[in-house]
């Protein structure tokens, strides 16, 4: 879908997406672009773990996730985000559906280390037809689950959730909004990064655990054809654009 925009953005949308938010994306609609909003939620995951008294643990920012947390993801992603979120698209007159990945083979995917994260893993196959579908009339707007071949159930990194969906629709740009107004140092927004930059960035340990997977799944987008990829903040600002060296 050469015309598709995905974009990732947190869980608490009603609190972080601005009234700029809203409107770009009704001007990318009336441009006939469609639109994909595949969301986080990892502060709200975190808040019902600790009420449970389940312990919060991650590598390299990626959510260790045992069979009580992908409990937790599931009903705080599904029950209480998605909702959310659509609730605000409709507030701003935005036609939009959810697509619950659970009920149906929409997203596939596959443990990445089941040892080490648990069921964490990463999309391996997509429903095309039923996404372009869903696109040709409403913002879709999804959560980062996905089962595998054998029908159990994923939790998946929201932004390389985002990233994987948006290559394996060829989508033309990738937006990965965040609360910053992209990839800094020492406060300064970095505008274009290379792999070069970031692995300079790296080893002088200037990139934070939240902001790894972001970086790496925008060079995943980048380099399976995905044209436009930026980190940027939710009024989509020019944010760190991701190029090759």
């Amino acid at each position: 879908m050469k015309n598709l925009i995905v974009i990732k953005i947190g869980g608490n949308a009603g609190a972080e997406l601005t009234p700029t938010f809203y409107q770009q994306l009704k001007q990318w609609r009336a441009a006939g672009k469609a639109i994909l909003l595949v969301h986080g939620g990892g502060n709200k995951i975190s808040e019902y773990c600790e009420k449970l008294q389940l312990p919060v643990m991650k590598k390299d920012g990626i959510r260790l996730t045992d069979a009580a947390t992908l409990e937790i993801t599931q009903m705080v992603l599904l029950g209480l985000i998605q909702p959310q979120i659509l609730q605000q698209l409709a507030s701003h007159q935005i036609p939009a559906m959810g697509l619950n990945t659970m009920t149906n083979a929409s997203i596939q995917g596959e443990e990445i280390d089941p040892i080490a994260l648990g069921s964490v893993g990463k999309i391996t196959h997509i429903h095309t037809a039923l996404f372009e579908t869903l696109l040709q009339n409403y913002v879709g707007v999804v959560a980062p689950l996905a089962q595998n071949q054998q029908g159990e159930r994923l939790n998946i990194n929201g932004d390389h959730a985002a990233a994987e969906i948006a290559a394996l629709l060829q989508a033309e740009a990738l937006y990965l909004v965040t609360d910053v107004p992209g990839v800094l140092k020492e406060g300064q927004l970095i505008s274009t990064i290379t792999p070069t930059t970031a692995r300079q960035l790296q080893a002088k340990n200037v990139i934070g655990c939240g902001m790894k997977p972001k970086i790496n799944a925008a060079f995943y987008a980048l380099e399976k054809g995905v044209s436009h990829v930026t980190i940027c903040s939710n009024t989509f600002n020019e944010g760190s654009i991701f190029k090759e060296d």
